[in-house]
């Protein structure tokens, strides 16, 4: 019987299990490390901390399924054994979580939540001027799914929304940029800046010390994408030197961050465990399935990764 290689966070494997079993009973589903005969595995759907290489030891792999809608780190070397697609998660569940992790910072650096909290600690009672909303620029780095989404629901709490993309994008009610040009334009005009793009060459350290000088004084950064995105040192001598008045980050480089890290106890970041938004098992099985069952058919894959582009 063909088999489905499945590798994740040990504490996460046998929910993943599972889902996929729910979906499709038939399946026979072995976890990693323990797969068996090499020449059984049809199909592998593994999350970041797998190791590419060793998907070659199975002659027989017609699919790789990414768990989760990154997949910088199957361009490690050596990168996905030759000829065999990959696919991406593209789910409703996982892209309203990380609206949800965006909204929740957005909000929490408007409404001078750091502020007020900080007053809590001196135990004073001090009214702040109420910040408005419609003057408050949102911009997205990224007008994917992900940013699309947040986009849509930033604009429902009536902030003004900008957005970048690699080429020209039409997003109702965002202000839309493109191009190095445009992406040091949409600083300038920002506020607060949200970082959702995926990792790629031509993306790897775009947060740097010339991006953050080009946003406008006392501005905010949140990123949720990949530490590669962001060069640590120039966020935290904007951080230091008042330029950003906040961060909330999500990814760093590396991951887990060291104890050592000055992001840790930094007064002005808010910092979460990679935590933005996690896939649900049961919520996105339905589309691993699908395209387990594409592959073995030959049909085309959903959600195919584009390995010319990065994503």
């Amino acid at each position: 019987m063909m088999a489905v290689l499945l590798s994740t966070k040990a504490h996460t494997m046998q929910d993943w299990k599972a889902a996929l079993l729910a979906v499709d009973p038939s399946l026979e589903i072995r976890l990693f490390p323990e797969a068996g005969a090499p020449a059984d595995i049809e199909a592998a759907v593994v999350w970041t901390a797998h190791d590419m290489m060793e998907l070659r030891r199975y002659p027989n792999l017609r699919v790789i399924v990414s768990m989760g809608a990154g997949v910088d780190h199957l361009f490690r070397p050596p990168g996905p054994p030759p000829g065999v697609p990959v696919a991406r998660l593209v789910d409703e569940r996982l892209t309203q979580g990380m609206t949800e992790w965006v909204l929740l910072n957005v909000l929490r650096f408007h409404r001078q939540d750091l502020e007020y909290r900080d007053q809590q600690a001196r135990k004073i009672w001090h009214e702040l001027p109420a910040p408005e909303t419609s003057a408050r620029r949102i911009g997205i780095m990224g007008l994917g799914e992900l940013g699309s989404d947040a986009a849509r629901a930033l604009l429902a709490l009536g902030f003004p929304v900008m957005g970048w993309s690699r080429r020209p994008k039409s997003v109702p009610g965002v202000e839309t940029f493109h191009g190095a040009d445009g992406l040091m334009a949409m600083a300038a005009k920002a506020d607060m800046l949200v970082c959702l793009l995926p990792l790629t060459p031509g993306t790897r350290g775009v947060i740097d010390a010339r991006l953050l000088a080009a946003m406008k004084p006392g501005g905010y950064l949140l990123n949720a994408a990949r530490g590669g995105h962001q060069v640590a040192a120039d966020v935290l001598a904007a951080l230091d030197a008042g330029h950003l008045a906040g961060a909330a980050l999500d990814v760093f480089e590396p991951e887990p961050l060291p104890p050592e890290s000055p992001f840790w106890s930094h007064p002005k970041v808010i910092l979460t465990p990679h935590a933005a938004s996690i896939t649900i098992p049961s919520s996105a099985a339905p589309q691993v399935v699908e395209n387990i069952h594409r592959a073995r058919d030959g049909r085309p894959l959903i959600n195919l990764v584009d390995f010319s582009a990065g994503y």
